[in-house]
């Protein structure tokens, strides 16, 4: 663990979710397949497309709605919907058919396993701090297993824009009748975790898995999420 500025007081530690208490790529591949064998079942054969066709879809919206972006969820489900119309599906039955392939992704996309040893930390960090969660994504702490130690998550989407924009953070923040410079972030992505914790006027700690070069520093580099440790002293 690097320390590269003086921590101010905090009384919360702040967590991003995806690569940073758990490996994402196996639980996103594992919902995209799930997904794609939602619509295979629905779908005659000759209208079967590869995950490449759908991942099209979306980007497409995304050009066409931009601000569709920060509800990852929402944007996914009706990339699906438009995706389906593409194909020549009525309305309604592609946003039903959307609507069901959406959920086999969620099902998929919100199974996910936390080491013990990632659990102990948490619950070790949680006998002094106040634990909140703030994601882009749409995992969800309570199908993890990690209800009991955070006070809450906050969720790119329903609750603002997804970082590095500030809104997560300052809604964590009032949330909690603190000032942002007391929550001390934790996060893989430097872009949106440093720069979007440090730009709310929280702390952060980078969680820095591939030993890179960048202009703003954190407060904090990790190279092991166990390093946390140090700061029960």
């Amino acid at each position: 663990m690097q320390l590269y500025k003086a921590l101010a007081p905090f009384q919360v530690l702040s967590f991003d979710l995806d690569d940073t208490l758990y490996d994402n790529r196996p639980v996103l591949l594992a919902a995209e397949q799930a997904m794609l064998h939602s619509l295979q079942q629905q779908l005659a054969p000759e209208l079967h497309k590869p995950l490449d066709y759908w991942s099209q879809q979306r980007w497409q919206l995304g050009q066409q709605q931009p601000d569709i972006r920060h509800d990852i969820g929402r944007w996914r489900l009706l990339g699906l919907e438009a995706g389906l119309i593409q194909l020549g599906l009525a309305t309604g039955k592609a946003a039903k058919i959307a609507e069901a392939a959406y959920q086999a992704f969620w099902q998929a996309r919100t199974t996910i396993s936390i080491t013990p040893e990632v659990r102990r930390l948490l619950q070790q960090l949680a006998s002094r701090y106040q634990l909140v969660a703030i994601t882009n994504g749409n995992a969800c702490i309570q199908r993890m297993g990690l209800g009991d130690l955070f006070q809450f998550s906050l969720q790119a989407g329903p609750d603002g824009r997804m970082k590095p924009f500030p809104d997560l953070f300052l809604a964590a923040a009032k949330k909690l009748q603190l000032t942002p410079q007391q929550i001390l972030h934790i996060g893989d992505s430097h872009r949106a975790d440093v720069m979007g914790a440090l730009s709310a006027g929280c702390q952060a700690a980078w969680l820095d898995h591939h030993q890179s070069s960048v202009p703003v520093l954190p407060h904090l580099r990790l190279t092991q999420l166990s390093q946390l440790i140090k700061l029960l002293g």
